[in-house]
């Protein structure tokens, strides 16, 4: 919640869902972040707090469309690619997470970002290898 000014509410119902998610709780997290959502659609620290939930819950076409709403906002967020790409992952979308792990990766090349591109190759690498197989 950083480009707008917010109430002390809805500052203290962010906090409440980073916490939450911290503890494993994303359920819990995003019924906390309802109002701040709501208040603050255009965020991106709440679409991106939305998002982790989203992902932690196995909502992954919300946390999809949360960080997408994140780039569309800040397309520098290396963190949302990041997250976006493993999304996709989870939905067996791999070209389309492959892309979004390239860029993360290329804009910071943290070991968990050059971990998940380097899964995602591999299960290329093995969908590719049972096509083949299965053409015999």
């Amino acid at each position: 919640m950083t480009s707008q000014p917010a109430s002390d509410g809805l500052f203290e119902s962010f906090r409440r869902a980073e916490m939450l998610i911290a503890r494993s709780r994303p359920l819990d997290a995003l019924q906390a972040l309802t109002p701040v959502l709501a208040s603050q659609p255009n965020d991106a620290s709440v679409q991106l707090l939305a998002g982790r939930a989203y992902l932690n819950s196995a909502q992954l076409q919300q946390a999809e469309e949360a960080f997408g709403r994140v780039l569309d906002l800040d397309p520098s967020d290396h963190y949302a690619r990041f997250a976006l790409g493993k999304a996709l992952h989870r939905q067996g979308r791999l070209a389309e997470a492959l892309a979004q792990l390239k860029m993360a990766a290329a804009m910071d090349p943290r070991p968990e970002y050059q971990e998940a591109l380097g899964e995602v190759r591999a299960r290329i690498a093995v969908d590719a290898d049972t096509d083949l197989d299965d053409r015999d």
